[in-house]
């Protein structure tokens, strides 16, 4: 291997930001929420969009037609619940729409989404 290339690899990998080397949650959120919602604020697709969730009622956009098990759920989101309903939606809200998305079960992968969308509240 030339020593000069070598030596630049060396020398740009060490000087890459560190936010290109860590996941701040954009990631995780794209590769398992992306697909249905979006974190814009008035852009419902599949699902609705979850610009502000963290503090919100369940069911409650105006713009969004929910499931009515999701409107009577009562749920206001927080951490906890929203680790939940990530985890496994239909033990939280049975009767949702979220199919055929199964929940996900690594802990620390539903801590970075949820601290992710805590960042664009």
């Amino acid at each position: 291997m030339n020593t000069r290339l070598f030596a630049l690899g060396l020398v740009g990998g060490l000087t890459c930001p560190p936010a290109l080397a860590q996941d701040d949650g954009q990631t995780a959120f794209n590769n398992s929420c992306r697909t249905c919602h979006t974190m814009k604020e008035g852009d419902n697709r599949q699902g609705p969009n979850l610009a502000g969730i963290v503090g919100r009622k369940a069911g409650s956009l105006p713009d969004y037609n929910y499931s009515s098990s999701m409107k009577q759920s009562g749920i206001t989101w927080h951490e906890a619940n929203l680790d939940q309903f990530i985890a496994n939606p239909d033990q939280v809200v049975r009767g949702n729409s979220m199919k055929p998305y199964g929940g996900i079960t690594d802990a620390a992968q539903r801590k970075t989404i949820i601290e992710f969308l805590k960042s664009r509240d």
